[in-house]
């Protein structure tokens, strides 16, 4: 299964993280390589998060931290030894129990319903993040409210895109929202639908291929939510959330990552043993928004420089102590951004682009290959300094595994 995509090179940006609600920084201080993919097979895209990178649409991109205002590191959960604190089983109860009986608003239903039972003692995440689904209801229970969670490929619709505008205007302050923009940043991908080798016959709620979703969050009818998924090899990878302003309050974005992590482990549990975690994007130490994140035990963020992972409370001392800081080698670590990107003198450009390949031709859908550095692009030093950024940030091995079209 070919990969396809095309280098743009490093690049520099705007930060919405150290700037106002709406605003993002007057300079471009978010320093970062990119490529955009035309497809992208889910087990290489796995191995370029694995790697820092995430993508926005088609766009993928890889922070430098040591040059950026805001250091990035990736996060994820381990969501087979995940346990939810208390605070996220009230959280979910909580929810279970407005939709099943209603809350304080609904006063005529709750004079006629029964009052909730009691919780069992042992939490199970999947079957309470399930219990008041209208799927996995009984047939002889009713509900105050109809509530339904469903997959589906990634696709346009005015219903989602209005939801979008209502949040991001609401929400984040952001007037700027064309049909173009939501299409681009949440609903096209490259990534390739591929079948998940599923070891039996998975339950029906449960996805059949790798790629990119919607998981659509329905109140009664209605839109009150939607999660942007990746479905990969090894983990759910969290995009996007947005939700109905009006919803605020039971706090769906929390429940969502709570979802989200249930449902890799419910796609484990179905015969696929790879699936283990829960890809919640970039852990942000500088922002204090972001935090959140580490509110989701046990987490690893991935090392900046070498790409192992670390648990979280190993990482949190050097956070605190440096602007920028690396887990394997804390000698590494910053105080401030650094100046220029980090391109070692000891670099073996040869070495690095080994086998790394471009399109030459295409015929009949057969592809004529040439090694990178055959191409003019290579010739120039510019569009020479973009290719070796993406595979830098990539790394020979994967550099290999994606077909560069120049």
């Amino acid at each position: 299964m070919i990969s396809i995509a095309t280098p743009v090179g490093s690049g520099s940006s705007s930060c919405g993280y150290c700037s106002p609600p709406g605003e993002r920084s007057a300079g471009t201080s978010f320093k970062k390589a990119g490529l955009v993919a035309s497809r992208l097979s889910c087990g290489v895209y796995q191995r370029m998060i694995d790697r820092g990178w995430r993508r926005s649409g088609t766009y993928c991109y890889s922070p430098d931290s040591r040059r950026s205002c805001c250091p990035h590191y990736t996060i994820k959960l381990d969501a087979l030894a995940f346990k939810p604190s208390r605070s996220q089983r009230k959280l979910v109860n909580r929810w279970n129990r407005f939709i099943r009986f209603g809350d304080d608003m609904d006063i005529e239903w709750g004079r006629k319903a029964a009052p909730p039972p009691n919780p069992p003692s042992v939490f199970c995440l999947t079957s309470n993040i399930h219990l008041s689904e209208k799927a996995f209801l009984p047939e002889t229970e009713t509900s105050h409210h109809n509530f339904e969670v469903t997959l589906e490929h990634s696709s346009y619709t005015d219903e989602k895109y209005n939801l979008y505008v209502n949040y991001q205007t609401q929400i984040h302050h952001d007037p700027d929202n064309t049909p173009s923009n939501f299409k681009r940043f949440l609903v096209q991908t490259p990534l390739i639908h591929e079948a998940i080798p599923y070891s039996a016959t998975p339950p029906g709620h449960l996805p059949k291929q790798y790629g990119s979703y919607h998981q659509l969050y329905r109140i009664d009818g209605e839109l009150a939510a939607l999660g942007v998924i990746d479905i990969l090899p090894g983990c759910v990878s969290s995009v996007y959330f947005m939700y109905n302003p009006k919803w605020e309050k039971y706090s769906l974005g929390k429940l969502s990552a709570l979802r989200e992590a249930s449902l890799a482990k419910e796609i484990h549990d179905a015969g696929v043993p790879s699936m283990t975690a829960l890809y919640m994007g970039y852990y942000i130490h500088t922002c204090a928004k972001m935090r959140y994140k580490g509110d989701y035990s046990p987490s690893y963020l991935a090392d900046p420089e070498d790409c192992t992972w670390h648990p979280l409370e190993f990482c949190i001392p050097l956070l605190d102590r440096y602007h920028y800081a690396t887990f394997t080698h804390p000698e590494h670590s910053l105080e401030s951004p650094a100046d220029i990107e980090d391109v070692s003198g000891s670099e073996n450009t040869e070495e690095m682009m080994e086998g790394v390949q471009a399109i030459y031709s295409a015929q009949r859908k057969a592809l004529s290959l040439i090694p990178v550095t055959l191409t003019r692009q290579w010739e120039d030093a510019y569009d020479r300094q973009d290719i070796l950024s993406c595979v830098r940030a990539l790394g020979n091995d994967l550099a290999r595994e994606i077909v560069f079209h120049m």
